[in-house]
Order: C-alpha cells, then structure tokens, then sequence
C-alpha cells in the first residue's frame, strides 16, 4: 500500500533504543541514525508495556517514534545509488564494456563513447532519486519534529514526537494528530469518549467514536495519571488497522482492551477538548507505519518480451564477435604474418589465436550499440508523458468533486492497451453508493410500492407527491417516499411497525451531531446504515444521541432513554450485527439485523409462515436491484443475559483465539430469533455505466463482477449495466452447496454450450475438448452468447485446486461472469485464477477496503474515489472518480500508449542495428582489426544527440486515429491483446530492415568509392570520407525513416526531425573544420574533408 497523505513510504526501519537517540534532523546527522539502525530486533511474540517507567520499558527494545523513510544522507548517497543502480543489468553491463575500454590492447574505441552515456543516466536517475529523498527527509523532519505533551515526572512537558517511548502517557488537544498508538485512558468528554478522524488511515472523514475502559476513564487529573502503573500486554506489532487484541492488567485485576479503545497514529482528536493516552506501539511499529510497506513491483508484458529480446541479441553479439574473431585469427595466420615488419603485433600478442581473442573483446565494445544505454532512459520518459497525458486529461475531471484522474504509476501504461479481463467491485464501482430507503417488508406485509386507480404499480414518473413528514419537526426534508400505508401504520401504532423502526434506530453505530436546535446530523460508517437511521427518523424514530451506555430515540415525539448493554458487531464473516439494550421497564431485548443468507438461519421455527413471505418479499426486491437486509429481534430474561455477559467478558479476556471465541458467544445468542421484516436501499447505477460496458464489451474485453450482495440483485443490476441482455442464448446460474453439485452444474453448463457449437456446425466434440489441455478451448470459440451467475458457497468450492480448471474453463466461455456473496479473499483468488492460466492482462477496479486485494492482485489495479475512503485509489495504480472514465483510460490513453511504445521499440531496434551492423561488414575489408567506420565522436552522439528526439516525440505524441475514432470502433483495442504490434515476430522484421539498411549504408559507398579516382588520377577514397559518406547517409535515411513512421505529425515532430538533422551537420562542419586541427590537432586530423 502507498504511504498516506503527510506519511511518506516506509522503506527500512528498524530498532531504534530509546537509550540512544539522536535527532532526525538535517541529512548530516544521518549518520548517527544509520548506526542505530544495524542491529534488527527479534520479532515480538507479544507487546509488553508497562505506564510511567521508562526503565521497565527499555529492557525490551522497542522501537522509538522516530520515523525514517529516507534512504540516504550525504555521506551514503553516492556509493548506495550507485550499487543500486550497478543491480539493474543493463547498467552493469555497460560498467563492463567501460573497463573493457580501459584495457589498451582490446580498446579500439575511446573510453568517453561509453562513459558519456552511462554518465548521463546514472546522473538523471540519481538526481531524480536524490530528490525523492530530499522530500522523504523534509517529510520526516516535520514529522519528527512536531512537539507533544508527555507526562514525565508527574508534570507534563513538551517533547517532540522522536523523543516519545513506550509506555509513555501522552496528553492531545482538539485538533491534534496522534503522535502514537495509543491506548486511551481517559477524555474531557464524559464515560472517556472521544472522537477521531481517520483520514489518514483510511481515507474517511465520518467521524467515528473511542472509549477509554471504565476504569482509567476516571484519571482525568494528572496526579492520578502519574501514578498509574498498569501493565498492557497485547499483540506484537501488526498491520491490522481495525482489530486490536490486548489485556490491560491493574491493581491485580484484569481489563480487556479492544480496539475501540485505541488512537491509531495519523488519526486526528476532534470534537474533544482533551484526552490521554498511554503509546503501545511506536514509530515503525505503528499500523500506519505498518501499512506503508512497499507494493508489489509489476511489470508489463513488453518489458518481459524486452527483457528477453535484450537477452537474444547479448548471444547475437557474442556470437558475431565469434564470427569476426575467428576471422581476425585466420587473417593473422594467413595474411598478417607476411606484414609484420610493418604491421607487428603487440607485445602482449604471440599467436594468431590469442590475437583472435582480443578481436572478440574489440568487437563486443564496437558492436554494443545493437543495445544503447539510452534505450531504458528513453522508455522511462515516454512512459512519464503518458502518465502526465492521464493526468492532465479534462475528460477524466470530474467537476462533481473535483477529482482529476491520476497515474500513480509510470511503469503500466502500455498494459491499458491490452487488458482483456476486468474484474469490477459493483457497489460504489458500477454504482453510486448512495443508498436510499426503497421498500421494506414488515410482519409479511410489503410497502414502498404505489398504486394507480386500476390497481397497477404505478412508475415514478407517474408517482403522486411524497409523503409529508411535517408531523415530525425532526424529520429529514431530503428523504422522500411515496407509500402512504406506511406512515399509516405508524400513526395507528401497529406494534409491529413500532418495533420494526425502533430496531433501525437502535442498532447501529451512527454518531449524531445536533449543530442547532432540531438540526440533526448522521455520521454513518456506511452509507446503508445512514440510510436506514434516516428512515426510522423521519417516520418518527429519532436517533438523538448515544453514550457508551445508552442510546436515546424520540419515539413519536416522546424521549426514551435505553441501555446499551452490549454491542455485538458487524464484519465480513458474521454479516450481521446486534445490540442488546434495556427499556425503561427493565425489559430486555436484542436487536439484530444482516444479511439474508446469514439472518434466516437463526430464525426460531415458529417463523416459518412469516418467513415465506418476507422470502418472496427479499426476491421481489432483490429482482428489482434493491439491496437487502433482514431485521429480528428476540428478548433475554436477566438471569440469562447476566450469565451470557459473564461468558462473553471471559472470552474478551482471552489472551489466544479471543475473536473465535467471542464469535462462538455471539452465536450463541443470535439463535432462536423472531423475525420483523426486511429492508430494500436502492443503489443507483452511476451516470455512464450501461455505455462504458457495452463500448468495452465491444473491445473484445470479458467484465466480471466480484459482489458482495445477493444473487437477485447482482443478476439485476448486470441487466440494468448492459451486462447480461436478453438476447443471451442463456445466462448459468451455480448455486450447488457440495463439490459434487457445482461440478455438474459446471459440466452442464459446458455440454450446453458445446451442444450449440454442433448445431451450427462448429466441427469440434466435447470429448476433443476435454482432451485439450490448452486453456484457448474450443468453448472460447462456442456460438451464442452466455453468461454465468455464481453464488459464494458455490465459488468456494470451484476454486479447490481439483475444480479451478473447470470453473476457468467454462468461466471464460462466457461474455460475462457474475460472482455472488463473495469476499474480499476471494475476489483476489478469482483474479489469481485467471492470471495463472490465460495469457491476458487483468484489470480490478472498486472503491473500497474490501477491493484492495483484488487490485493488488490484478496486473493493473484503479481505484474509485467514491463513498468508502480512499483505501482502493491508495493501493491501485490508477485512479478516478467515475467508472464511465475507464473506456477513456483503455481505449484512448491505453490504446495510444501501447501504439507508441511499439512503434519506438520497433524503431529504435532498427536505427541501432541499421548503424551498428555496419561495423561488422567493415571486418571483412580492414583483417578483421575491430577498426570503426564512424568517427569516435559520431559513436557517442549518434543515440544521445542524433536521433533521440526524434523517437522520443514519436513515443510520446504519435496517433494512428484521433480520439474520437478510438471511442466510436473499439475493435481498433483488439491488437493489444492479441499483441501485434511489438512481438517477437516484429521484433525479427525490424532487426531484418537494419541489417539490409546496414548492408546498403556500407555497400553503395563502398561499391562507389573502391576504384573511384579523382580528374588527376588519384584515388578518390580515402578513410575519413567514407566514413563521412557512411554516417551521413545513416542519419539522413534513418531520419526519413522516422518521418515515414510517424503517424502524427506536431510542431514538436518537426523541430526534432528536422532539427536533429541539422544539428548533425553543424557538428559535422564544425568538427572538420580547420578552427578545430589548428586547437587541436592530435584529435581533429582531418581537416575540412567533410567539404
């Protein structure tokens, strides 16, 4: 995950003693830090950490709350950069072919044609790198360096944030960020609330509620705080931000701690004026500072191909100097032994065999340039443009929140022209994630439908005005519903109704902030809960506040004061949450409401009758694309409830397994429930989505969606996006509960497709398929279009490793692919499926926690900036705000960066083989003596001079159609995935148009100057004019080359081409000048014979 706003990437942390600080200031006091930084400590087992004694706490090495994300300081910058950047290949390579250069007797090219490239890149990356760190390091420092109040000695004293420890008490103000992770003992506000923001954390502005344990929360004067010395012991230090596990033990009793009662640093202290806290964990220890490792690095499918194309033409080099040394010996031994009075060879040479080995050291530095240095740089800057051109495009602007699109990486743009698979997140993704209380079933009895005068459900367009809350002065005048049966129900007191609101006001973890009089404001966690508070408000069940030990409601106009006795809540694997409460008639009775599946198996037998129709009810609604939840309740006696609440306090207490057995308590009481009713949210589709899905579905690209809802209200939403159509031969639904019952309804499905292929004549039987092993099946090719529906008990079972196959097999077939009641873990395994079986690039997209591992996991990851934080865009390598801006991102700006980079890559092989094959040809006319044909000069500035910036601005600006044609025929994206356009087959073209543009440079010139005498008789030829001639003709034919490759023309293109040329020539005149023999004539000899 990427660091958080204001929190750089950690990168190398380790044990800093407290024992031994040093302040984390400016880069020359880096030094002390490094030292402190050698020794690693063991892993933690488990935190121990002990109130108001430092010298307790030091014994066990914990790390300071010192942050450091840099990497150098200016003693070490130079050497560590340099070995970093001596581990890429290629710059190691080019390390080797420098100190070859050094060696005189295999040296046949200067040293600087070598070393001014490299120099130039190892520059340009450690500038860039240099200055990477400088922000880390200024980030730091102001980090590092903010003051806070620690309790020292009784008296609190201002500390900066590097000096704070283990086990310190800290005092925070309104407004302050939490300097640690802190376990909070106490607050300004009463029971020791206290409330956060954990933007940082996890991209969300809702604020949300902590509570100091009963016990502390009375240590609000600091002479009590100094004299606390209670022990925390807890788990070891961990990147969970929402689980905490610890035991707080004092005064020889034992307290549970949670993680409602921590402050996670990065989060800030608002709405409360004071509080304290004692730091559990510090510095790298943090979980925002365990959040912040580094990402898995992803590559694209071109650098793999580069990589191994690079690898080719290293053995294609070695073996033309193979070939030119074996000639260089036989010429010794034939030829070059009758001229060595005049031709000797060097004192280090004594046969023609060794005088052949030097050779193959002479022509691998001479031939080097088939692959230039300048190659990885100039990849890396086209690539930076198209992350620029992302950034910078209005189209993907959305005025709404004013969020632009951005590249958060540079490395994957190519890839966006090649994608084949997207698995997409639907809430908040496809659609809004703004939920609106729909309809609700309650007691059997469904509302929010309205009706005509000849009893037909009536559309809403043709909907009479909404209901009028103005009995209710608390009423929300945003909300509108349109049965009026519903507050009929309520006026009349019906009990059920009653109770049916009561559970929506009660159970819940919404904050209710009242600014003025009768101004209520939610602060939901999620959108659905806010929908659901606000419904039970405007119909006359008004959350007003809440405390950790009661919750008030305005019930129809009267203030009833519960107690909130226990708080059982939600999470991806329970899908429910409850709360236990007390009436004021000492009643008690639990509330629970969740997800369908889950809810209707805890229901007690007595509900069978009701239960049937609130299940015809949730499909009607699930039908309509309506999300939703079941709601029951069932009522404790005391003797039962005290009971359970001593199981459940022995289970918080448990020092392993704590979360399995307080879910196996809560299991336990969430049994035998009556049954209330249901609810129905609308989601609506966001603005674009139908078009989008069907313009990429016309690319060839196969949409899977990854959701957590239910089965019907997947299936309608996929129908409402244009996902699944009528038109479909047939849409499979897997539902099976055992391995045996998804199996067959797998093969089914497969026999059904393959029975439709044979009907139209497709040729193939499903016995050849199944004797295929190769995953581009004949079911790919089927006739008709298919769809395939799959619950989450079912896709368990098709992703074991004896099923994967199968599911892939029949999966992919299909157009689409719809994934029901899934998790996060799956979401990320479906991905890995298809990643580890088909030769295609995969794309995630969602906007939430639960995605993060599914864009982690695809080869390119986007994040939606929607309702749900900022966790989804933090972890992707693209981000937005809406998922219609996706077509752009592939079919424009994917499209056009995998043009260019292909149309480079093609190119710069060519005018690099063109101009170093020439060499090579030369052998055979000069004894095969590693003689050059060009100048040394021409060598070193033909690829950082000559023609770079012409194939730069051809990478970076080149089209084929504009963007408009890209969005009207997206069948022009299916040559990136069927990667035509740089592969190894055009790789081979390329290298074959430079080898015969190099065999004219060399041969014509030659052919023309061999027997071509002047008007006097002399010979027309001498060394230097051929290479003149040679060099020239290159520049002008690879420069025209370019001209006729280049799809766009822009002023850019034409200053660079043109320009480029002319360059050439000034350099060329000026070089062969006499100005240049009369400064310096060892190294300019040849004067004006460029004339």
């Amino acid at each position: 995950m990427r660091a958080t706003k204001g929190y750089p990437q950690f990168t190398d942390l380790t044990c800093l003693s407290p024992s031994c600080r040093v302040s984390h200031g400016i880069a020359g006091t880096l030094l002390g830090e490094m030292a402190l930084c050698a020794k690693k400590r063991p892993p933690e087992e488990e935190r121990r950490a002990r109130a108001n004694d430092r010298e307790y706490n030091e014994k066990f090495q914990y790390a300071s709350n010192c942050i450091k994300t840099s990497k150098y300081n200016i003693l070490t910058f130079l050497p560590v950069n340099l070995f970093e950047q001596f581990q890429e290949v290629a710059n190691t390579y080019f390390l080797f072919l420098l100190i070859l250069q050094l060696i005189p007797q295999i040296s046949s090219l200067s040293w600087f044609t070598t070393i001014v490239p490299l120099v130039l890149v190892l520059t340009i990356t450690a500038v860039k790198d240099a200055t990477d760190d400088y922000f880390r390091h200024k980030s730091d420092n102001q980090v590092n360096n903010r003051q806070s109040q620690v309790l020292i000695n009784g008296t609190l004293q201002q500390e900066q944030w590097m000096n704070v420890c283990v086990g310190d008490i800290i005092k925070l103000e309104n407004n302050q960020f939490v300097a640690a992770d802190l376990l909070l003992l106490s607050s300004s506000e009463p029971h020791g609330l206290c409330y956060i923001e954990t933007a940082e954390l996890d991209g969300e502005t809702n604020m949300k509620v902590r509570q100091a344990i009963p016990v502390t929360s009375e240590l609000g004067d600091i002479s009590k705080l100094a004299k606390f010395d209670g022990e925390v012991i807890c788990e070891p230090p961990n990147n969970k931000l929402d689980k905490f596990s610890g035991t707080l033990y004092w005064k020889e009793n034992k307290f549970p701690l949670s993680n409602q009662n921590m402050l996670l640093r990065g989060c800030v202290l608002r709405n409360t004026e004071w509080c304290f806290g004692l730091v559990i964990f510090a510095g790298p220890d943090t979980k925002l500072m365990q959040n912040s490792g580094r990402t898995k690095f992803k590559r694209t499918s071109i650098d793999r191909l580069m990589n191994t194309l690079v690898l080719w033409i290293f053995g294609f080099l070695a073996c033309m100097g193979v070939i030119l040394a074996i000639g260089n010996a036989i010429w010794e031994h034939e030829v070059g032994t009758h001229f060595q009075v005049y031709l000797p060879w060097d004192e280090a040479v004594d046969s023609a065999f060794f005088s052949g080995f030097l050779s193959f050291w002479s022509y691998i530095i001479i031939l080097n340039t088939v692959v230039p240095i300048s190659l990885y740089v100039s990849v890396e800057v086209i690539r930076l443009g198209h992350s620029y051109f992302i950034n910078w495009d209005k189209k993907m602007f959305c005025m709404k929140k004013r969020t632009p699109a951005e590249a958060r990486t540079t490395t994957l743009n190519e890839e966006l022209g090649q994608v084949e698979y997207i698995f997409s997140d639907k809430t908040g993704t496809l659609t809004q994630n703004i939920m609106v209380f729909n309809k609700c079933s309650i007691n059997g009895h469904s509302y929010g439908d309205v009706f005509d005068v000849l009893g037909q459900k009536a559309e809403l367009g043709e909907r009479p005005e909404p209901i009028d809350f103005s009995f209710n002065p608390l009423a929300d005048k945003k909300f509108l519903f349109w049965d009026p049966s519903l507050l009929e129900s309520v006026k009349i007191g019906n009990p059920h109704t009653h109770e049916f609101f009561r559970l929506l006001s009660l159970c819940h973890t919404v904050m209710s902030e009242e600014k003025n009089e009768g101004e209520l404001y939610y602060k939901a966690q999620s959108p659905d809960e806010g929908a659901l508070v606000t419904a039970a408000r405007n119909f006359g069940f008004v959350f007003r506040s809440r405390t950790p030990k009661t919750i008030t409601v305005h019930e129809m106009g009267t203030a009833i004061t519960y107690q909130l006795l226990a708080i059982l809540d939600f999470n991806n694997i329970r899908k429910r949450m409850s709360v236990i409460v007390r009436n004021p008639e000492g009643k008690i009775r639990l509330y629970c409401k969740g997800a369908d599946t889950i809810l209707l198996d805890r229901l007690h037998h007595s509900n069978q009758e009701l239960l049937n129709t609130t299940t015809d009810h949730l499909n009607e609604y699930a039908g309509e694309g309506l999300r939703t939840l079941v709601l029951a309740y069932k009522d404790l006696d005391e003797e039962y409830y005290e009971e359970w609440a001593e199981r459940r306090l022995r289970a918080s207490l448990a020092q392993d397994s704590r979360e399995d057995r307080l879910a196996s308590v809560y299991e336990e009481v969430e049994s035998d429930m009556m049954l209330l009713g249901a609810t129905a949210i609308e989601d609506k589709l966001q603005q674009g989505v139908p078009e989008t899905i069907a313009l990429l579905t016309l690319a060839n690209i196969k949409i899977w969606v990854l959701t957590g809802d239910k089965q019907e209200t997947a299936v309608n939403i996929g129908y409402s996006c244009k996902m699944l159509t009528d038109d479909m031969t047939e849409v499979f639904i897997v539902t099976g509960h055992t391995v045996l019952e998804v199996r067959e309804e797998l093969r089914k499905a497969r026999e059904k497709m393959m029975d439709s292929s044979r009907t139209v004549g497709n040729g193939f039987t499903y016995q050849e398929k199944l004797c295929s092993s190769r995953l581009t099946s004949v079911l790919e090719a089927v006739a008709g279009e298919y769809a395939l529906v799959i619950n989450g008990h079912s896709l368990a079972h098709a992703l074991e490793a004896d099923m994967e196959l199968e599911f892939l097999e029949t999966a992919c077939a299909c157009k689409a692919v719809i994934c029901c009641r899934v998790t996060p873990l799956q979401k990320a395994q479906v991905v890995e499926l298809v990643k580890k079986y088909k030769k295609a690039v995969t794309l995630a997209i969602g906007d939430g926690a639960n995605d993060v591992s599914m864009i982690k996991t695809a080869h390119i990851g986007v994040g939606i900036s929607g309702q749900e934080g900022i966790q989804a865009v933090l972890a992707s390598d693209y981000s937005f705000s809406q998922f219609k801006f996706l077509q752009r991102l592939l079919l424009v700006h994917g499209r056009w960066s995998y043009l260019r980079m292909c149309k480079f890559l093609c190119y710069f092989f060519y005018k690099n083989f063109a101009f170093t094959m020439v060499h090579f040809w030369f052998g055979f006319f000069c004894g095969f003596s590693a003689q050059t044909v060009y100048d040394q000069y021409f060598i070193t500035l033909y690829n950082i001079v000559y023609t770079s910036l012409p194939v730069l601005a051809m990478g970076v600006f080149d089209q084929d159609v504009p963007e408009q044609r890209s969005m009207e025929y997206p069948k022009l994206y299916e040559p990136g995935q069927l990667n035509l356009l740089f592969n190894k087959r055009e790789f081979f073209i390329c290298i074959a148009q430079g080898i015969y543009t190099s065999v004219l440079m060399f041969f014509i010139p030659y052919g023309v100057f061999a027997e071509a005498t002047r008007d006097d008789g002399t010979q027309l030829a001498d060394y230097q004019s051929f290479a003149v001639t040679v060099a020239t003709s290159l520049v002008i034919v690879v420069s025209m080359q370019i001209g006729l490759d280049t799809g766009y023309w822009t002023a850019i293109n034409h200053f660079f081409i043109w320009g480029s040329l002319a360059v050439y020539f000034a350099i060329l005149f000026a070089m062969h000048s006499k100005g240049l023999f009369d400064m310096f004539p060892n190294q300019f000899r040849f004067v004006e014979k460029s004339e």
